[in-house]
């Protein structure tokens, strides 16, 4: 990624959390006040959140994940690899080195791409020609019906084919060229290195040997790929490639598969809504690294996707139960009433100053008001979890800035509210900055809804 103006150089984070057993790299607790000097040994009440100093670097060796697509997801024959192999690699292919006899036709398939985000409320696409500088040649979005989607995983599969197809359909999307984008506490990514193997067969073995090792599900019921991230050479002078491996459960990608056949869809590629994110932000570059690692926060409907990156690849990413819709748990809490009655109320609040609500009192709006910033402080103590188990990893970079996006981001006050509660520069990012693109007033206010899906339809 670029770098990014301001980039705090003093201060760490508190001990970390250890991660949890599920697939994702766990998920932050409600932690003490942020990026105190000294480790904090007491962890205060949701509503209590402080800033404090600024973060330093430390030398990383991260959990890193490139920002680039993990390429196609149908099989094609490959020689000493079984079938059942070839089905666990359905989603996530590895990425070769470029073959110049097929650079042509690839580039050529991969020049126009229809990026497709499928949340909890909303489908999202954004048609994309890339060439020099991405082009963005069309957006959509429309509502999705609740339970269709709930947490990233499919509850109706024919459902949601139906609403699909009828959304391409209605918006004239070409059904080709379509990469879907997942996301997920079920989705793991691990990094580690392998030594003294230089053949690729060999290579693959000892890859699926460590999977075993260090992911908490069977390979039978797994869909996995690995990228090459770097390769050197340790003190002994043997051989030593660093990988990246993903893995998702087999069963959620096929059901997304599985829609998208329903709906005539033709997908091309799936990829983490993490790597997505990162790229609709800015373009892969290296940085110094005095300016800390960016923060990429992509805030959902029922969840948020963190990823984090050093300027090239992704070297972090998480999954948070957190959304826009606890805001609208917590205000109807304090209204009494149901969470689907109070979205045009929570529209109208700001953290950033006492706003006048329609039809409520003066009284009722500073208990909603108060009720969304307890549930915005909960939120930013599970960020700062997060952060602290980053930070823990071998050679993790200091934290520079923090860019937030998706729809509930857009609350006014919201991204300044969140920095004070973190103490790191926080701001609003903006997916069409990198886009050739002509904005409309209705881009504008789609703009942090439609932010993974313009990544999807991005090719770096």
């Amino acid at each position: 990624m670029s770098g990014y103006g301001y980039f705090p150089e003093a201060g760490s984070f508190p001990e970390p959390e250890p991660p949890p057993d599920d697939m994702s790299q766990g998920e932050g607790e409600a932690l003490g006040p942020a990026f105190e000097t000294e480790r904090a040994a007491a962890t205060p009440e949701p509503e209590a959140a402080t800033s404090a100093p600024e973060v330093v670097a430390i030398e990383p060796e991260p959990e890193a994940a490139p920002t680039a697509p993990l390429g196609d997801p149908g099989p094609e024959p490959q020689a000493g690899i079984s079938a059942p192999e070839r089905r666990r690699r359905l989603a996530f292919r590895r990425e070769r080195k470029p073959n110049p006899a097929k650079a042509d036709a690839k580039d050529k398939r991969l020049k126009k791409l229809v990026g497709l985000e499928i949340g909890a409320s909303q489908i999202a696409a954004a048609r994309v020609v890339n060439n020099g500088v991405p082009e963005l040649l069309e957006v959509a979005r429309e509502p999705l019906e609740p339970g269709v989607v709930v947490a990233g995983e499919i509850r109706d599969a024919e459902a949601l084919a139906s609403a699909l197809q009828g959304f391409f359909d209605r918006h004239k999307l070409p059904k080709k060229g379509v990469r879907l984008g997942i996301s997920n506490n079920r989705i793991g990514v691990r990094v580690f290195e392998i030594e003294g193997v230089t053949d690729e067969r060999q290579l693959e073995n000892a890859i699926r040997f460590r999977a075993e090792e260090v992911l908490p599900i069977p390979l039978d019921q797994a869909v996995l790929d690995y990228v090459v991230l770097d390769e050197g050479e340790s003190a002994e002078g043997a051989p030593v490639r660093r990988i990246l491996l993903v893995v998702a459960y087999r069963e959620v990608v096929e059901r997304y598969l599985e829609a998208c056949r329903g709906a005539g869809l033709e997908v091309v590629g799936i990829d983490l809504e993490a790597f997505a994110l990162l790229r609709s932000l800015a373009a892969p570059a290296a940085r110094d690294q005095s300016q800390g690692a960016l923060v990429a926060v992509c805030v959902g409907h029922d969840r948020t996707t963190i990823a984090v990156s050093n300027g090239r690849f992704c070297e972090f990413t998480r999954v948070l139960d957190w959304g826009g819709w606890s805001l609208n748990v917590a205000v109807a809490r304090e209204l009494d009433r149901a969470p689907s009655e109070v979205e045009s109320i929570k529209r109208q609040l700001s953290f950033a100053q006492v706003t006048r609500v329609d039809g409520l009192t003066a009284e009722s709006v500073a208990k909603t008001r108060d009720g969304a910033q307890r549930a915005l402080a909960a939120f930013a103590r599970e960020l700062i979890g997060s952060l602290h188990f980053y930070q823990a990893q071998p050679g993790a970079l200091g934290i520079g800035e923090i860019v937030v996006t998706g729809g509930t981001a857009h609350m006014h006050g919201f991204a300044e509210a969140l920095g004070r509660l973190i103490g790191v520069p926080v701001r609003l990012g903006d997916p069409f900055a990198r886009l050739k693109t002509g904005r409309s007033s209705e881009s504008e206010q789609q703009m942090g809804s439609l932010a993974v899906a313009i990544g999807l339809g991005i090719e770096d």
